[in-house]
């Protein structure tokens, strides 16, 4: 099996920037647009609540990747129940947003907003956890060095 190599880098202030950014105004469009909405308080409720799963959902996988990408152990359960549920809050807002009686306009809305919102989830969690690998003195490695996956040094710790 051929040894993959892995290059690092600190991500730039404007990703970071960027991608927090992206991230409320996904989050503030969405709560906007429900809370401005003329829908019912448990329709709201449903809204709010499928957003919220979705993304712990998207964060969730991103995190999950991340650790078996650096060697830390991830059970295929809790991986496939992060898809799982993903795909669980897609549906659920899919059905929700087909079924409403509010403006094609309105739907589109709070898909786009939805999709970015987990988009942006997934990047800024990204970055938090590039910005604190980098911030700790313990690595043995210089950024943007290639290094070889946590993978192989697991037998060593």
């Amino acid at each position: 099996m051929a040894e993959s190599k892995i290059t690092l880098q600190k991500p730039t202030a404007a990703f970071v920037g960027a991608a927090w950014g992206a991230l409320f105004l996904g989050i503030g469009a969405y709560l906007i647009g429900l809370w401005s909405a003329t829908m019912q308080l448990n329709e709201k409720g449903f809204y709010f609540t499928v957003f919220m799963y979705g993304l712990f959902a998207a964060v969730s996988i991103q995190k999950t990747v991340r650790d078996e990408l650096e060697g830390v152990p991830v059970t295929s359960i809790y991986y496939g129940l992060c898809w799982v549920s993903l795909g669980i809050s897609i549906l659920l807002l899919t059905v929700g947003l087909w079924n409403a009686t509010l403006t094609l306009s309105e739907k589109g809305f709070y898909g786009i907003s939805f999709a970015l919102s987990l988009f942006a989830a997934i990047t800024v969690q990204k970055n938090v956890r590039d910005i604190h690998l980098f911030s700790d003195d313990r690595l043995d490695f210089k950024p943007n060095e290639k290094i070889t996956p946590a993978k192989e040094k697991e037998k060593t710790v």
